[in-house]
C-alpha cells in the first residue's frame, strides 16, 4: 500500500476515534445528568411525603377521626325480596350475638374479692 493511502486511512481513523470519544463523553454527561435528576426527584418526593405525613398527623390530631379508612361498599344488585331476607338473617345474627354477650356479662361476678378461675371462697 502506498504511503499516501496509509496516511489518509490513519487520518480517517483518528477522526473516527475523536468522534467516538466525543459521543462517549456526551453520553456519559447525559447519564450523569439523568442520575442526578432521578436522585433529586426521589429526594423531592420523600420530602413531600414527609410533609404530607406531618400535615395528616396535625389534621388527625385536630380532627379525631377513625384511623382506618373505610372501604367503599359495593352496591349489590338485589331484588327487594332478597334484600328483606338478608336483613332478617343479619338481624337474627346480631340478636344472637347480643344475647351471647349479655349471657357472658351476667355470669361474671363483680364482687370485690372475686378472682377469675377460682371457685367461691369459704368464709
Amino acid at each position: 500500500m502506498k504511503p499516501k493511502n496509509l496516511s489518509k486511512k490513519i487520518r480517517r481513523m483518528e477522526v473516527r476515534l475523536q468522534k467516538g470519544a466525543k459521543k462517549l463523553a456526551k453520553l456519559k454527561q447525559k447519564f450523569e445528568a439523568a442520575v442526578a435528576a432521578s436522585a433529586a426527584k426521589k429526594k423531592r418526593k420523600s420530602v413531600a411525603r414527609a410533609g404530607e405525613v406531618r400535615k395528616s398527623r396535625i389534621q388527625t390530631a385536630a380532627v379525631k377521626r377513625p384511623s382506618a379508612v373505610k372501604k367503599v361498599k359495593r352496591k349489590l344488585n338485589l331484588t327487594p325480596e332478597r334484600r328483606a331476607q338478608l336483613a332478617a338473617v343479619m338481624k337474627a345474627r346480631w340478636a344472637a350475638k347480643r344475647a351471647a354477650a349479655d349471657a357472658t356479662t351476667q355470669t361474671t361476678s363483680t364482687e370485690p374479692g372475686f378472682i377469675p378461675g377460682q371457685g367461691p371462697q369459704p368464709q
